[in-house]
């Protein structure tokens, strides 16, 4: 398909996004507002490979050449970037009923703040950072796995206290607090994380989350991710030489830490 080279909507929400753990977070949302509400919207897949979020037209609508980025044509053309200020602002402006939002004065809505800007400030810039010496830098740095897998284990830590007694991050309902987090939570396997065998709590919130039709579907825009974790999870259990790849990995973060001397602690 070709790249995008403007926008294409004259009304409503205007997605433009990639299969990222932080593209996920607004059509994940916009998907649970047209399956309560019946708001629509439209979206464009803009390849992060290919710098199309540099171009001009994108920049216009999220400064920082970063997906997502959302115009809404009903207000002017509004544009919001960064996927923390956009669950923000669908909720408020499309969200009356406090579906998957909370009251502006209710202790509710100071807790979400705060486990969204827990996600936004900490696990999503470390678990990105897991990702890129893992699995993507072309020289393994053992300081660089330990350093970041282990505070991604940390923090993944800090989120299974918080879920051993409840159902969903804030306030006993599924809400933005949730989405802002199943992007990453959904592909901590690449970062050498796994739920089953380490944070069974989030495992459970993960799975309840995944059972919603619209996160289903939030999470196929613009397409599925072969990062995911059932994904990587088939590739182990399929492919002999995916699960030789996952034992090496494995090796290779149990060396790093070893050899820095980590010792797995949370909070």
């Amino acid at each position: 398909m070709s790249e995008p080279t403007g926008l294409i909507a004259k009304s409503g929400i205007e997605l433009l996004t990639f299969g990222t753990p932080n593209g996920y977070k607004a059509s994940i949302l916009l998907e649970e507002l047209k399956e309560a509400y019946g708001k629509d919207y439209t979206w464009q897949s803009v390849n992060i490979m290919k710098n199309t979020q540099k171009e001009p037209w994108f920049v216009a609508a999220g400064a920082n050449g970063r997906i997502p980025a959302i115009v809404d044509h009903d207000r002017d053309g509004f544009a919001v970037f960064e996927g923390l200020a956009i669950l923000g602002y669908l909720t408020r402006r499309y969200d009356p009923e406090h579906k998957f939002s909370f009251p502006v004065d209710s202790n509710e809505y100071d807790e979400a703040e705060t486990w969204m800007a827990w996600q936004h400030g900490g696990l999503g810039p470390m678990q990105g950072q897991a990702n890129h010496f893992l699995r993507f830098a072309k020289e393994k740095i053992p300081y660089g796995i330990q350093r970041y897998v282990g505070e991604t284990e940390r923090l993944y830590g800090v989120l299974d206290a918080r879920l051993a007694n409840r159902e969903y991050v804030v306030g006993g309902k599924f809400s933005i607090a949730d989405i802002n987090l199943l992007g990453w939570a959904n592909a901590a396997r690449l970062a050498g994380i796994n739920f089953e065998s380490q944070f069974p709590n989030v495992q459970k919130w993960l799975e309840r989350c995944l059972a919603r039709p619209a996160v289903q579907k939030g999470f196929a825009v613009p397409s599925e991710s072969s990062f995911s974790n059932a994904a990587i999870k088939k590739a182990i259990e399929t492919d002999p030489e995916k699960k030789k790849q996952s034992e090496e990995t494995a090796a290779l973060i149990n060396d790093a830490k070893e050899k820095y001397g980590y010792k797995y602690a949370s909070p």
